[in-house]
């Protein structure tokens, strides 16, 4: 058996300082001897022979039943080096890559019913859990990080300021897109499918003077969000429904769908936007906000579909774009954040982790390690891999967004105003 694994490991570890010692007490070194190391140990032959045979499923679960233990170095770190190799997979388990591949389509057939459940399955965990690790306004998506140095609630706010700036929520900008004077001159009606906890909707609402209605399939993110939006005086403007989108019979002024995308399933991407068209005004503006792939088609990680999200899939834009020009949409805009979610993904690892104690008190040590695993292969995946998040903004006419993109930054700046004006002033004891 060690014989065995030190040949497959040798043709797949190239890059870094690797180094493992099996359930026989045997270490092997592999790698090209680069960066910082890292040693690993199996401690069981069970773990050695689920990596080898199916290492995309077993190398997380034998990571979450403590039997591939990190020695040094963490398990962001040995996932740097993995992920970091010429190839996406070992060349030992490429045929079940392709038979996943072939199979995707059944995983991802996502009816209502099913939706449900694969929403339940993650969102409608212990609320504290993400309190411990999300930014105060439990933004659950890429942040916009302006700054290196900036932090997760200045980012996540900035998100949400840059995605407010492309639904252009004034309506009287000029087509040249001179910042607006004054309020809008009506107010705009504005879907937000996928409302998450409701803090999108909130500010749209909030700075962006919109009449919100959020949907989500989670009945925690329903309880709360309303429960927000009644707490900050917003439930006339800002009101979230327990709902698919599938249903809504409605017609409005602006839609944003930010981190729901990659729940839709490549099965039903041409309903999504068929179903965004009905729905959008003929003036109307959406932007659509996912996580996707920068190279072709692939599958979904058989770890992540199992223990973290359940029918899910990351789209390449080669498999989004053609089902968007089926159904009379424009797109006007695509931006590409590509580091973003590294970032972000890193400082919600790094919160996990400091909280790791109260995380295991909720639930057990187990799912401490699996969501260690899940936040840093996710993190890795997009330093190492090619990963990255796109925004695209649609409309239905050519003349509706401005020309150039010149009004989004005067828009950011219009709504940072609006937000520094509602900041309370520090003041030192006694004045």
């Amino acid at each position: 058996m060690d014989r065995l694994l030190r040949l497959l490991l040798k043709t797949f570890i190239r890059r870094g300082t690797f180094r493992v010692t099996t359930s026989r007490g045997t270490t092997f070194t592999f790698g090209d001897g680069t960066g910082q190391p890292v040693s690993v140990r199996f401690a069981s032959r069970a773990a050695e022979w689920g990596i080898l045979l199916d290492p995309e499923l077993k190398f997380g679960e034998s990571y979450m039943d403590g039997t591939f233990v990190v020695e040094q170095g963490t398990i962001a770190d040995v996932l740097a080096i993995c992920l970091g190799q010429q190839t996406e997979v070992p060349h030992w388990a490429r045929l079940q890559s392709v038979l996943r591949f072939l199979y995707r389509r059944f995983e991802q057939f996502n009816p209502r019913a099913r939706s449900r459940r694969n929403v339940a399955h993650h969102y409608d965990l212990d609320g504290r859990l993400y309190s411990l690790f999300l930014d105060a306004d439990r933004q659950y998506s890429c942040a916009y990080f302006e700054r290196p140095d900036q932090s997760l609630d200045d980012a996540q706010l900035a998100k949400k300021r840059h995605l407010a700036a492309k639904l252009r929520l004034s309506p009287d900008v000029p087509a040249k897109g001179s910042p607006a004077k004054g309020s809008p001159k009506k107010e705009l009606r504005l879907l937000d499918i996928g409302c998450g906890w409701g803090g999108l909707g909130l500010y749209l609402a909030d700075f962006g003077g919109a009449d919100v209605t959020g949907v989500t399939l989670s009945q925690e993110q329903h309880a709360i969000a309303n429960a927000r939006a009644g707490e900050r005086g917003l439930s006339a403007r800002a009101r979230f429904n327990l709902q698919d989108y599938r249903d809504i019979d409605d017609r409005f002024d602006r839609i944003v769908s930010v981190g729901m995308f990659e729940h839709v399933g490549v099965n039903h991407y041409e309903t999504f936007f068929r179903k965004s068209a009905q729905l959008l005004a003929e003036d109307g503006v959406m932007v659509l906000h996912s996580i996707g792939r920068s190279e072709g088609p692939s599958r979904t990680s058989p770890w992540i579909s199992k223990y973290i999200f359940p029918g899910g899939y990351i789209p390449s834009l080669s498999e989004v774009l053609p089902k968007i020009e089926k159904t009379g949409l424009l797109v006007t805009d695509i931006e590409i954040l590509r580091l973003h979610y590294a970032e972000t993904l890193r400082m919600w690892r790094e919160r996990f982790l400091a909280h790791r104690d109260e995380v295991e008190r909720i639930y057990d040590r187990r799912f401490v390690r699996m969501w260690e695993f899940y936040l840093a292969s996710s993190e890795m995946a997009f330093r190492e891999q090619n990963l990255m998040v796109f925004q695209i903004q649609l409309t239905k006419r050519q003349d509706v967004v401005p020309m150039t993109r010149d009004y989004i930054m005067h828009e950011e700046a219009r709504l940072q105003n609006a937000e520094n004006a509602r900041r309370t002033p520090l003041r030192l004891a006694g004045e």
